[in-house]
């Protein structure tokens, strides 16, 4: 009995070898592909909400303005025998030049650091007017080491150029507390008129505070639009 169902059982097992057909490779994968790597959903697009539309809107209106109403030009690179060096975002502007044979000048200029109220002119006699201020330091080299400088601490106002303080340095010895002299409108008028003089012939003058306020007004400009745009790419991302 048992051997009987024992070779039943054989026949069956050796009918159903013969009879069966493989699986093709590639049906073989793409059923083992189906099963194990189902296709991912590709991510939607990130969309911005309406605060950060809004957002960007405005800031891509006001860049179009400011290019319409007030275009910056290319920023100068000379004044007179003077180089000018600025950088990109900086707020200090570097001018360099010489005078004669020995003498260094190097000149930092701030952009507008301040303000003063003056009466309107004209119809408009009721109002005020402002009276932008932008910072100087003036150093003055000599010597081939340039250890020693005559430093001048200026105001430049639209239409003049004030000397507010002098010193006198020495970089390799510089002491811990140096007395760095008066204030230099406490000075006699003639010693004040005498450097005034001094800074003249080396162009730094009247004239320089009228090219530091034209430029610094253009480089507001620049600043201002590289400011927003740099905005509005952060907002964009």
């Amino acid at each position: 009995m048992t051997s009987s169902l024992i070779r039943t059982l054989q026949r069956a097992s050796a009918s159903l070898i013969r009879t069966s057909r493989p699986l093709s490779p590639h049906a073989a994968t793409t059923r083992v592909g189906a099963r194990t790597y189902a296709a991912e959903p590709k991510p939607e697009p990130a969309t911005k909400s309406p605060f950060d539309s809004n957002i960007i809107r405005i800031l891509r209106n006001e860049i179009e303005y400011q290019e319409e109403y007030a275009p910056p030009h290319q920023p100068e690179t000379k004044f007179n025998s003077f180089t000018v060096e600025e950088l990109r975002g900086e707020q200090v502007v570097t001018i360099k030049g010489k005078f004669g044979e020995c003498e260094d000048i190097k000149i930092e200029a701030t952009m507008f650091d301040g303000c003063e109220h003056v009466p309107a002119c004209g119809d408009d006699s009721s109002g005020v007017n402002l009276r932008l201020h932008l910072s100087l330091i003036v150093d003055i080299a000599k010597g081939e080491e340039g250890d020693s400088e005559l430093e001048f601490v200026c105001s430049a106002w639209p239409d003049c150029l004030n000397v507010e303080k002098v010193y006198m340095l020495r970089r390799s010895r510089m002491a811990a507390r140096p007395y760095v002299g008066p204030d230099f409108r406490d000075l006699k008028a003639k010693v004040q008129e005498t450097f005034y003089e001094y800074l003249d012939v080396r162009g730094v003058n009247n004239e320089l505070a009228i090219f530091l306020h034209e430029y610094m007004m253009n480089k507001d400009r620049i600043e201002l639009l590289r400011w927003m745009d740099s905005l509005k790419s952060f907002m964009e991302r």
